[in-house]
């Protein structure tokens, strides 16, 4: 990835992004794909995503359309990548969270998660961010069947 200077108007866009973060419903969104939502299949997974209506799709429809829009931001060159990358791991982490079912999940749907996928595949930060965190998840899922 190449260092360069953030400008003014990314530091503008950076805050507006974790400002949007903040509001209510988007934190309990954010709250539940973290604590609620481990899919161990794709069945499972496609449950919540075709479940319309539901406060579990609505949620998950939030959160991943929040970080494919921030992600687009910066494929589009609005958003510097270094800043991006910088500031937020939290894109990676869902990611990471459905990689163990993405291969069917893009078998019916090819471009979910694309954009933050994209970001994994251009830049190294991002890359090295998703592998940890898929170690991390795994880690997770044990501790999960354990408990």
């Amino acid at each position: 990835m190449e260092k360069a200077l953030a400008s003014h108007g990314d530091a503008e866009l950076i805050l507006k992004l974790y400002e949007l973060r903040t509001e209510t419903v988007m934190r309990q969104a954010r709250a539940w794909f973290l604590a609620d939502f481990w899919p161990e299949t794709a069945e499972e997974f496609f449950t919540v995503l075709n479940e319309f209506g539901s406060q579990r799709n609505a949620y998950l429809r939030q959160v991943v359309s929040y970080w494919e829009m921030a992600a687009a931001l910066v494929l589009h060159g609005s958003l510097s990548a270094d800043l991006f990358l910088d500031t937020n791991g939290e894109p990676f982490f869902y990611a990471a969270k459905l990689a163990h079912i993405l291969p069917e999940i893009h078998a019916q749907r090819p471009g979910y998660m694309g954009k933050v996928l994209k970001l994994v595949e251009l830049y190294p930060a991002a890359s090295a961010m998703f592998e940890g965190m898929k170690k991390n998840i795994a880690k997770m899922r044990e501790a999960r069947k354990t408990a």
